[in-house]
């Protein structure tokens, strides 16, 4: 039965292609690339000989069933490649593989390159949990409704995408919305003049201003939004023990209830509320109270 896969390929580094992205783009009927003049760059260094079909954010509804009808009715393996990382992260794909989920055909993902994953990996910032909002909104009034959402978001550890023309725009922002938010900013992962500036919001900005390429590469954003601790610190004063406690009591939770109860009401991150549980348990188990 035929199959689509899904490759990553390198974000900067060739070396970082893998062998089973190789074989599979040898062996597949057709490679779809977002962009094939870029991707037949890579193609050629690697001797690769399949065929080049555009897939991009402009063609790909109508592009989507003319594949899909192609995979079903020819028995084609197809692979799905974007110019630089893991398909369909912030990159075209999604309609395709949605299709393909829906007929049944075969979707594999092979293992590679993510500038998401390699950021948060390398940024020093907490990746219990994480939210990925991939490119901010352009406009002014856009990006800061946005950025609010992020500051109001209980998970506190986010991942932005942005380009060198608005990254200090991003980070004045981000200033002005979450003066209190740790940064890793991160450019050209991979390559050659790989950079990141770490810090504060504001010493970040005041890095980004003071680095005279800083108009050059692509960026990807890791914060973690110390802002949530205050705004939450203005409400009672009540630890976060003592209301998992209080939920046991007054509802007859299971502690996992409660946990669960608190992070549903904004009260806590998944992460805060899970620490308080084990200090609760700890008590609870001292006083041989069954969970």
């Amino acid at each position: 039965m035929s199959k689509l896969y899904i490759v990553p390929t390198p974000i900067g580094n060739l070396t970082d292609m893998t062998q089973r992205a190789l074989e599979t783009l040898n062996s597949c009927h057709m490679v779809l690339a977002e962009d094939t003049r870029h991707t037949q760059k890579l193609m050629n260094h690697f001797g690769i000989k399949t065929k080049l079909v555009s897939y991009h954010k402009f063609n790909e509804k109508m592009r989507t069933e003319e594949i899909i009808s192609e995979i079903l009715q020819e028995e084609k393996d197809v692979a799905l490649v974007t110019d630089a990382g893991t398909p369909c992260i912030s990159d075209p794909g999604y309609e395709l593989v949605k299709r393909a989920r829906e007929e049944g055909i075969e979707v594999i993902g092979l293992a590679g390159a993510s500038a998401v994953t390699i950021a948060l990996s390398t940024a020093g910032i907490s990746t219990y949990e994480f939210v990925f909002y991939g490119f901010m909104p352009r406009k002014k009034s856009e990006l800061e409704e946005a950025l609010q959402k992020v500051r109001k978001n209980p998970v506190r550890t986010f991942v932005l995408y942005e380009s060198p023309k608005r990254i200090v725009k991003l980070v004045e922002s981000i200033v002005d919305i979450m003066p209190q938010a740790t940064l890793c900013v991160m450019k050209e992962l991979t390559k050659v003049h790989e950079n990141s500036f770490y810090g504060s919001a504001v010493s970040v900005l005041e890095k980004l201003n003071n680095h005279e390429d800083v108009e050059r590469g692509e960026y990807v954003l890791v914060g973690y939004n110390n802002d949530w601790d205050e705004e939450k610190s203005t409400g009672p004063s009540v630890s976060l023990q003592a209301i998992l406690f209080d939920k046991l009591m007054q509802n007859d939770y299971s502690l996992k209830e409660a946990v669960r109860d608190v992070v549903s009401e904004g009260t806590a991150s998944k992460n805060d509320a899970y620490k308080a549980s084990l200090e609760v348990k700890k008590f609870l188990e001292n006083y041989n109270k069954p969970l």
